[in-house]
């Protein structure tokens, strides 16, 4: 599937996702100007533009921060790459700004004004590779007005991807199975689209976050958490809880190269839980249920711990390549002698499910996503066991339950599973439930937590927190 802006189309007719949506792209061409030779390519992102010299003009192209998306309604049969109708009203802030930064614009004449289609993606990187659940089926495209400069390396990538069977290095920021099946939702596209071609120019920091097509995913614990001044991100569609507002603050993301306007505010949660007692949601990270009585032996082939492991046991590994590379950095736990628990981070459930289910050839055994299934709090910091033995009367004494050893508790009046891990350092337990007792596990916890002075916690606070501890993230330091 090379079909660009028609790719997504394609893909729904193939049973593929491949989330794009064309946008209005603009430039403009001057008259000649005299002696404009042999300049260097200009990008000026504060302005959203770039200048190329072009046979001694002038070209102004743009990419404005709330582009307009274009072919809503479908792109017709007959219509191949050409120009449509100019809209000089949009391009005029873009033109203000050029001709101030370069004045012989406002002396030139325009010889050209173009608009034509070019399509972008939800996150602004490019979608190649197998389509998860494909065997014979291949992406390229999406390449977000970057497909001249990508296409040399992308093509050799593919082409010994398709030829090796596995990625000749790591191509996870591109690979197809990164995207959500929800993403080709044409309304989502069209919202998101426009904001993402504006962010090709603008500052990439740490945790952006994105502000439109918001609030598609939620964890059963939304509401509770909303309550509470949590300040939502979005990751692969889940809205999460990145921080905790105090009453009155700005819960706007105001990024910039000093201090980040939450700084204080996660320095509070990791305090807490350093010293005291945090619970935070982990619901949308992604859990896989492996099960068949191949499960075991199937499991200690992909990754590079040992599997066969008692009842219980939860075992931190990663699933290994045949060049011995890593592919996904997870914890398994063994449910029972033929099922088994992988959780894995939310951005790659679908690209871990599928590099599972490619791999399963004849055996007997079955892949499911369970991410929805289950709401998951977690319990962390030195009180950690005072809180559980107010919420529970099951023992949660080392003895009884040690590091690495997951069991069924009975939590307020219903049930959970226990996992005693932690991916920050603390004393605490993961607590996986049913989604239908989500919300009273939740008051529970959160009702028992108020004596001992129980704060929330967000995602940046786990991420500060995991770093101090020198816990590896896929991605980032693996």
């Amino acid at each position: 599937n090379c079909g660009g802006m028609w790719g997504r189309d394609l893909g729904v007719m193939l049973g593929t996702t491949v989330p794009l949506h064309a946008c209005e792209h603009f430039y403009i061409v001057s008259e000649p100007i005299a002696g404009l030779t042999q300049l260097p390519v200009l990008r000026v992102p504060d302005e959203c533009a770039y200048y190329k010299e072009d046979a001694g003009k002038m070209m102004l192209g743009a990419f404005e921060p709330k582009s307009k998306p274009w072919g809503m309604a479908g792109i017709a049969e007959s219509f191949e790459f050409d120009q449509i109708p100019e809209d000089f009203d949009h391009f005029e802030p873009i033109l203000e700004k050029a001709i101030h930064r370069m004045p012989m614009l406002g002396e030139a004449g325009i010889h050209t004004f173009f608009n034509g289609p070019e399509s972008f993606t939800p996150d602004n990187a490019y979608l190649l590779g197998q389509a998860p659940g494909m065997d014979n089926v291949w992406v390229a495209a999406g390449f977000n007005s970057i497909g001249i400069q990508s296409a040399g390396g992308a093509g050799m990538a593919l082409a010994q991807w398709m030829e090796d069977g596995e990625k000749p290095f790591d191509l996870g920021d591109v690979d197809v199975a990164r995207a959500q099946p929800f993403q080709r939702n044409r309304r989502y596209l069209q919202e998101r689209v426009s904001e993402t071609l504006g962010l090709l120019y603008a500052d990439h920091f740490p945790y952006r976050q994105k502000a439109t097509a918001r609030g598609v995913r939620r964890t059963p614990f939304h509401d509770r958490l909303a309550a509470q001044g949590a300040v939502f991100g979005e990751l692969s569609g889940w809205e999460r809880a990145n921080w905790y507002a105090k009453p009155g603050q700005d819960t706007s993301y105001h990024s910039s190269w000093f201090k980040q306007s939450w700084f204080e505010n996660v320095r509070d949660e990791v305090h807490a839980l350093r010293t005291g007692l945090v619970m935070y949601d982990m619901s949308s990270f992604g859990k896989l249920r492996v099960e068949g009585r191949d499960a075991c032996a199937f499991l200690n082939h992909v990754c590079g711990a040992q599997m066969d492991v008692e009842p219980g046991r939860i075992v931190y590994t990663q699933f290994l390549n045949s060049k011995g590379g890593i592919e996904a950095d997870v914890t398994v736990t063994r449910l029972s002698e033929t099922a088994f628990l992988v959780v894995t981070p939310a951005a790659t459930r679908l690209a871990d499910q599928t590099y599972l289910q490619r791999h399963i050839g004849t055996q007997a055994v079955v892949v499911t996503d369970i991410t929805a299934a289950e709401g998951t709090l977690a319990i962390m910091g030195p009180k950690a066991r005072d809180l559980m033995a107010l919420v529970s009367p099951d023992d949660f004494s080392t003895a009884t339950h040690p590091f690495g050893l997951a069991r069924e508790i009975e939590l307020g009046m219903g049930l959970a599973r226990a996992h005693r891990v932690s991916y920050v350092g603390e004393l605490g337990w993961e607590l996986y439930m049913g989604a239908d007792m989500a919300l009273h596990a939740f008051d529970t916890l959160f009702d028992a937590g108020r004596s001992l002075g129980l704060k929330l916690g967000g995602m940046h606070m786990m991420d500060a927190a995991r770093s101090e501890k020198a816990y590896r993230h896929f991605g980032h330091d693996i």
